[in-house]
């Protein structure tokens, strides 16, 4: 029979896992809505089949797209290609214009923007976007958006503060750091002449101090195009380059230090378009597989298997589509561990944006679907066409929404953070012991076979923020605390009690 120690130990342990799920599945609802193309709108969040809606967007590529934790969509961006300059748009859940959310630098191409929640402001949000058309405009910006603002529609409080001038590639890209907080954001350089070939990554660093570039390396093959495309590992521990003349770089990415390394090149730029253009790339969930379009005179979906020796070997022809005014898009890795991929009248190679109202058909009305994308060959189920948008358009553009619910890297030197799974939480001082009343909003926190007579206890939230702290007296060997958790947000806390000799730490739940 357990003793009443060993009981709130346990029901403590099951609470935290329970918890810890739910956190889980919460992290993942910021991905659920998608919003692209002409009035598109897909919720991955219902417990069944993904479900479409309306939005307000029309915009050929780039679009991005963030929920709330319950899964409810705040805000979305987009820009339009007819438009030079500053072309993007940001709107709020009701599908207006958000306050002060025109004018947003881009120029429409396809992954140009990208939505960072502040890492230590609940209620702020950075869009980041970069400029690769006008020589006014190159470079890496950022846009500041307070949810808090117009009832809670949010509006735009900085607009487009340059933080590098450098010409960037159309391949913007976020990937969480390390610690589980924290944000990578990627760009490649690129030479508007054509003539300089390069190979530099430039990586900036988005944390509670604001944001900064952290470095840049050259690494992988060098280009001289600025039409490509990132993708990343649903682990985060790789990214695919890929870009229209040809090149397929694949890269290990740490998560902590942001460095790139051990390129495998499975395929080199080439100035002879016979080749194909190579326009997009998505890896399976569990990473063997590296998913790519290539458009000849037909649009063609290919597969490699990164398990392989020689990758580039393994290449697997899925489906080669048969009409070329219409072109393959974007791949993307959606909450429902399926890969879409985006349709697009194209008219053979004129790009027209947009639509005309009569170019409505099967083709851009519906999404393709790779439904069992760990699957080799024919056996990942593709299929062309198969998820109606409900009578809206795709074109070329899906989210370029990132991993918001990627955990931090357990036992790297970067987890260090307090919160859930980030916190080292010292079981070989199992003297402390805290058990949360649902009932009486409390926090009971005991502690036995202390040494010392002063100390201080402090209580941290999951992302690492103080919540309360006090100086203490202790009785040796005994202290005892009733905390007050009315205040307390739904979540998991760290209890951290030090003593002149002792650190003790212990997680509890605040249902």
């Amino acid at each position: 029979m357990l003793n009443n120690n060993s009981f709130f130990k346990a029901l403590g342990q099951i609470l935290l896992f329970v918890l810890m799920l739910s956190q889980y599945s919460d992290a993942q609802n910021r991905n659920s809505v998608w919003v692209f193309g002409d009035s598109s709108l897909v919720d991955f969040g219902n417990a069944g089949s993904p479900v479409t809606g309306v939005s307000g967007m029309d915009g050929r590529g780039s679009c991005v797209s963030i929920s709330d934790t319950s899964g409810s969509l705040l805000f979305y961006a987009f820009t339009r290609a007819t438009i030079f300059g500053n072309s993007g748009l940001v709107y709020n859940k009701q599908h207006e214009l958000m306050v002060n959310g025109d004018d947003i630098l881009g120029q429409g191409w396809y992954n140009e923007m990208v939505i960072l929640p502040s890492p230590n402001n609940s209620n702020q949000y950075y869009l980041f976007s970069i400029g690769v058309t006008n020589s006014s405009d190159y470079g890496l910006f950022y846009s500041v958006i307070d949810m808090s603002l117009d009832g809670g529609l949010g509006a735009v409080t900085q607009k487009n503060i340059m933080l590098d001038s450098v010409p960037a590639v159309d391949c913007l890209k976020a990937i969480k750091h390390g610690n589980g907080r924290d944000w990578w954001l990627l760009f490649r350089k690129w030479d508007p002449t054509g003539l300089t070939a390069n190979k530099r990554y430039y990586k900036y660093l988005i944390d509670p101090t604001g944001v900064a570039l952290n470095n840049s390396e050259a690494i992988g093959s060098t280009i001289t195009t600025n039409a490509a495309q990132i993708a990343v590992s649903s682990d985060g521990s790789k990214i695919a380059f890929i870009n229209r003349k040809g090149v397929i770089n694949i890269m290990n990415f740490d998560r902590c230090t942001g460095d790139l390394s051990q390129v495998n090149i499975l395929q080199e730029e080439s100035s002879n378009l016979s080749v194909g253009l190579y326009f997009t790339a998505e890896f399976s969930p569990n990473g063997q597989f590296l998913y790519v379009t290539r458009i000849d005179t037909v649009s063609i979906l290919l597969q490699y298997d990164l398990s392989q020796p020689n990758p580039t070997l393994s290449r697997d022809t899925i489906y080669t589509f048969t009409n070329s005014y219409y072109t393959t898009g974007t791949l993307r890795l959606a909450p429902d561990n399926k890969i879409y991929l985006s349709n697009a009248w194209a008219y053979g190679y004129q790009w027209n944006y947009p639509y005309q109202d009569s170019a409505y058909t099967f083709v851009n009305m519906n999404l393709s679907v790779i439904n069992d994308p760990d699957q080799p060959g024919s056996a990942c189920n593709f299929q062309p066409y198969s998820f109606s948008l409900g009578g809206k358009r795709t074109y070329w553009g899906l989210p370029n929404n990132p991993d918001y619910e990627l955990p931090s890297v357990a036992g790297s030197p970067c987890d260090t953070l307090v919160g859930m799974n980030e916190f080292p939480v010292q079981e070989t001082h199992p003297n402390l012991f805290v058990y949360y009343s649902l009932q009486w909003q409390t926090a009971f926190i005991n502690a036995n076979q202390l040494s010392g007579t002063s100390g201080k206890l402090q209580v941290f939230d999951a992302s690492g923020k103080l919540v309360f702290e006090e100086s203490t007296k202790i009785n040796p060997p005994y202290y005892t605390k009733n905390l007050n958790c009315t205040s307390f947000a739904k979540g998991i806390y760290v209890v951290t009690l030090e003593s002149d000799e002792q650190q003790l730490v212990r997680k509890f739940v605040v249902e």
